[in-house]
């Protein structure tokens, strides 16, 4: 082994070392206020025409918002109707994909060094970016202070080797990529929602409100000090598992916070105008060269009043194509007759 591919092992080692380390903090946090592993859904009927999903009837949204320059301008939008997943894909419902199918995330393959030659070796390891916690910050606020791309963090192991989703199979799927989200969506008989599909059924087919811009009390979000401390106002540091919240006017959970997520539009930048950069997002140039990007929804348990306003539903930012995150999830979406 040459010395410099040495450095780069020994660095990937203890980038996950770090991660095990914030991760083991946050758990021993978790068990300490016992945060729940499983929030109990309410039950639907037998006669539920599509199971786990709801009915957002159709009408004309006002997509976007004016809090940030990517979300202008504001326009009309006709949405017809469709189903909805009530909650986030999970782990378990994604095991249940991956052990039908035996598919492999994008995060748990090597990248193409001929594709993409500019990266350094360590960025071409299976793996994803993981927000880690610092202990303070330096220089200000620079993102690549809470962001690591980290070897071996994949789906199964959310904070990298050797975290596991053993006990958290209600949490949301997290590390995916669009190619990820949307072989599930093909493979349950569905799509990804469109960016209009997002943000109106996340209002609950209705008008936005003045309260919108507020911190929500019943989402997961970040209280405290964004990015040194998480006081867990809202019951949880990090991750909380699906529906722990109470539900939207249409009975959709966690719309708002707890993780991003995908649709399936090609991210323009704004609507018209350059994105501004939020720090909750995963620095570019810090794993893969994207062919692409997407619109995500939502905001997630990262976004706080002093960091980043975007626990809306008019909120929107980039995620490239081909790079996993821990904040980031994804729902699904039926094109079929309402109830």
């Amino acid at each position: 082994m040459t010395s410099k591919s040495l450095l780069v092992s020994l660095s990937a080692l203890l980038l996950t070392l770090a991660a095990w380390l914030w991760w083991s903090a946050d758990k021993a946090q978790e068990h300490a206020r016992q945060e729940p592993l499983q929030c109990a859904l309410p039950a639907q009927p037998p006669s539920a025409a599509h199971p786990g999903m709801v009915w957002v009837p159709g009408g004309t949204l006002q997509l976007g918002d004016t809090v940030y320059r990517e979300e202008l301008p504001v326009r009309n939008v006709a949405v017809q109707g469709f189903w909805m997943d009530r909650t986030e894909v999970t782990n378990a419902q994604f095991a249940a994909f991956v052990q039908a199918t035996g598919y492999v995330t994008v995060a748990e393959q090597a990248v193409d060094a001929k594709a993409h030659p500019e990266l350094a070796p360590d960025l071409r390891l299976p793996g994803a970016v993981v927000f880690i916690s610092p202990n303070d910050l330096v220089g200000g606020g620079n993102p690549a202070q809470w962001w690591r791309y980290l070897p071996g963090a994949n789906w199964r192991h959310p904070g990298g080797q050797p975290t596991s989703i053993q006990g958290r199979e209600s949490f949301p799927v997290v590390n995916l990529t669009y190619r990820d989200a949307l072989a599930y969506a093909q493979w349950a008989g569905r799509a990804l929602p469109s960016e209009a599909q997002w943000e109106w059924a996340a209002r609950a087919s209705a008008a936005p409100t003045e309260t919108e811009h507020a911190q929500p009390a019943q989402a997961n979000t970040w209280q405290g000090l964004f990015p040194v401390r998480n006081s867990a106002e809202d019951g949880f540091v990090g991750l909380a598992p699906v529906g722990c919240y109470a539900p939207n006017a249409l009975g959709l959970f966690d719309m708002i916070g707890n993780v991003w997520e995908l649709t399936s539009d090609a991210y323009r930048p704004g609507h018209g105008e350059a994105a501004s950069g939020p720090p909750d997002q995963v620095p570019r140039g810090m794993a893969t060269v994207s062919a692409g990007q997407r619109v995500i929804k939502g905001g997630s348990f990262l976004c706080s009043p002093d960091y980043c306003m975007r626990y809306r539903s008019g909120a929107r930012q980039p995620q490239d194509d081909d790079l996993g995150a821990s904040h980031l999830g994804f729902r699904t979406v039926l094109l079929a007759p309402g109830s």
